[in-house]
C-alpha cells in the first residue's frame, strides 16, 4: 500500500477495480482546509481518462511492475509489434496501449511496462524525444519573424508537427514524445 505522498508520473495504481496509470499529479495545499494530489490517470485496458483528486495521506493500491526494453518492429492497422531486444521474443499490443504512436519508427526502442504479476503488458513508454526527418512543409514567408512563427510539418511517420519557419523538407528535427513538439534540429 502507498499513499498520496508517493505518487509521481507513471505509477500504476489499482483504481475502480482496473489498474490506472497517472499520467500527470499535482498536489495543492490550499490557504484554507486539507491538502489534496489532483491527477490525471489513463487506464491500461481501455485507454480512457479520467480526472481525480485524493485527499493527503489517502492510501492507494500500487501495481508492482517490471520495465523491458523492446523493438517497434511494424504495425497492422491496429496492432503494433515488438521484440524483445534481451531474448528477441516477440509481442503484439493494440494503439491504445501506446501514448505517442503517431511518433514511433520501425526500430525504435521502447519500454513496455509489465504487471509483475500476471505478466501482462500494461504500456508503452516512448522514449523521451524523438529524431525524425521532414518529409512535407510549406516553404517559410521570409521576414514573417516579428513573432515566434511556426508552420506545420509532416514528419516520416505521419505525424504532423508545429515546427519554426527556417525548417525544410529533408531535416531531420528532435520531437518532444510528450507533448509531440518541435525541441530542435537535429545535430548529425
Amino acid at each position: 500500500m502507498a499513499s498520496t505522498s508517493d505518487i509521481r508520473k507513471g505509477l500504476c495504481i489499482k483504481y475502480n477495480h482496473d489498474i490506472y496509470k497517472i499520467i500527470e499529479f499535482l498536489h495543492v495545499k490550499p490557504g484554507k482546509g486539507p491538502a489534496f494530489v489532483r491527477t490525471k490517470l489513463k487506464s491500461v485496458t481501455s485507454g480512457k481518462v479520467v480526472d481525480n483528486t485524493f485527499s493527503a495521506g489517502h492510501k492507494i493500491e500500487d501495481v508492482r511492475v517490471e520495465t523491458r526494453s523492446y523493438q517497434f518492429l511494424y504495425n497492422d492497422g491496429e496492432t503494433y509489434h515488438f521484440m524483445n531486444t534481451d531474448d528477441y521474443t516477440q509481442i503484439a499490443l493494440q494503439k491504445d496501449a501506446l501514448d505517442a504512436s503517431d511518433l514511433l519508427k520501425e526500430s525504435e526502442v521502447v519500454t513496455i511496462i509489465f504487471n509483475a504479476e500476471d505478466n501482462n503488458p500494461l504500456s508503452v513508454e516512448m522514449p523521451t524525444s524523438v529524431v525524425l526527418e521532414v518529409t512535407h512543409t510549406e516553404p517559410g514567408v521570409k521576414g514573417n519573424t516579428a513573432t515566434n512563427a511556426t508552420k506545420p510539418a509532416t514528419v516520416e511517420t505521419g505525424a504532423t508537427i508545429n515546427v519554426p519557419l527556417f525548417i525544410n523538407e529533408g531535416d531531420r528535427i528532435k520531437i518532444d514524445t510528450e507533448k509531440a513538439a518541435y525541441l530542435e534540429r537535429a545535430k548529425e
